[in-house]
């Protein structure tokens, strides 16, 4: 009220006054986006950073996958460039066979590699096997990354590294996950090349443990012979359920046409591995034309989790099938070698069998598919990103792009309001 009083005196009495008046305050800031989008390099940049983060993650995601479980199918200096190596694979093949030209083949990633996992047990099973550790200087490890061979050629004198430009196998891959297919089909493609080179081959995944000599089990009038998730009892019905894990395959033109047509039908059935593959074209009428005569292997021989073989009198390998998880699979076939020399211990010393002829296993795997899986959480941004297409990763850009200019905004009004 006095402030009032002062001011009108000295307006009547032209008197001057010694306190200076106080400047005008500034007028609001334009805030609108047009007025932001003026700052052209500012959010220029702003943008470019955004959407080129964003998009070398995406590529870093398909380049290098971050994959998780069940195949598990480094970059670097290659110890052994395979791609077009068909003259070292030669030399392999030959120091590897059998008389009638037939090698035993694995497949293995890092993460199968790695010390007592799968090629531990794997070797370790053809070591405590019946008559089996003479098959070890017929078995031709196939490595899929660096870090594999380089553990393989420590402890097997046959070993071969199927490097694929581009992409990295060394993850343990997780069941029907795009890695996962992947070495599936690079698989197919490679024993198709074996075919072609003349040998005829067993192939093993990595996960069977063998216990005794299989090939007195095997068919003597088949071209193609492959084990059973379910076996029901007749060998020549295509209606069993096969596994592509364990298969006896004789090198012939039948059987090259075979593998060719396999491969080739993954674009009639795209998203699928090998093995749904097979059951869809086993019944094809190409099947008939080349003559391609196909068995199915009795489980009471080739069991596995799916279907045991429940003798351990008759078997000659078991496959963790029906599982997934890396760990489960190693939990569990530890377990299973631990039954066996149980077994071989009570027939050496003659004691009663009854304790020893049945598994203790599955015991991890037992349900594994039904079980959440962990995701690491240093992979989550990049797994997100591996479900997405490159439009999907632009969209998701620009929506980033268009909440910081609508933040900036917000920001620029509630400064004006002050």
């Amino acid at each position: 009220m006095e402030l009032d009083i002062g001011n009108k005196k000295a307006v009547a009495g032209n008197i001057p006054d010694d306190r200076s008046p106080s400047p005008p305050p500034p007028p609001p800031p334009e805030c609108s986006l047009q007025q932001l989008l003026k700052q052209t390099p500012k959010v220029v940049i702003i943008f470019a950073v955004v959407a080129l983060s964003c998009l070398l993650l995406y590529h870093y995601s398909i380049t290098f996958p971050f994959s998780g479980d069940y195949n598990s199918l480094a970059t670097g200096t290659r110890l052994a460039d395979s791609d077009n190596n068909l003259d070292g694979l030669k030399i392999i093949l030959k120091n590897a066979t059998m008389r009638n030209k037939t090698v035993i083949i694995t497949t293995l990633n890092d993460a199968w590699a790695e010390p007592s996992s799968m090629l531990d047990l794997l070797l370790e099973s053809f070591r405590i096997g019946d008559r089996t550790k003479v098959f070890l200087k017929h078995l031709v490890i196939v490595t899929l990354d660096q870090k594999a061979y380089a553990r393989c050629v420590k402890l097997h004198p046959h070993c071969y590294n199927l490097s694929t430009h581009g992409t990295d196998f060394s993850e343990e891959a997780y069941f029907m996950t795009p890695d996962y297919l992947k070495m599936m089909w690079r698989r197919i493609d490679f024993l198709r090349n074996v075919l072609d080179l003349g040998y005829s081959f067993v192939f093993t995944d990595a996960d069977i443990m063998w216990f005794r000599d299989p090939f007195s089990k095997f068919h003597k009038d088949a071209d193609f012979q492959i084990a059973c998730d379910k076996f029901n009892g007749n060998p020549s019905d295509l209606k069993n359920l096969p596994n592509g894990g364990f298969n006896y395959v004789k090198s012939n033109n039948r059987t090259i046409q075979f593998y060719k047509f396999w491969y080739n039908s993954r674009l009639t059935y795209p998203g699928l591995h090998d093995q749904d593959v097979f059951n869809k074209i086993k019944f094809n009428p190409f099947i008939t034309h080349v003559g391609l005569q196909i068995r199915f292997l009795d489980t009471s021989y080739f069991g596995g989790f799916c279907q045991p073989s429940k003798d351990l009198n008759k078997v000659c390998t078991m496959h963790a099938n029906c599982c997934v998880g890396l760990e489960n699979k190693a939990h569990d076939l530890g377990i299973m070698l631990d039954d066996w020399r149980k077994y071989k211990e009570s027939r050496v010393n003659q004691t009663t069998r009854g304790s020893a002829r049945s598994w203790t296993v599955p015991q991890l795997c037992r349900g594994s598919f039904h079980r959440p899986r962990a995701t690491k959480k240093k992979d989550g941004p990049v797994v997100f990103l591996q479900l997405l297409s490159p439009q999907q990763v632009a969209a998701m850009c620009s929506l980033l792009f268009i909440e910081f200019v609508l933040e900036q905004s917000s920001m620029c009004r509630k400064f004006a309001q002050l």
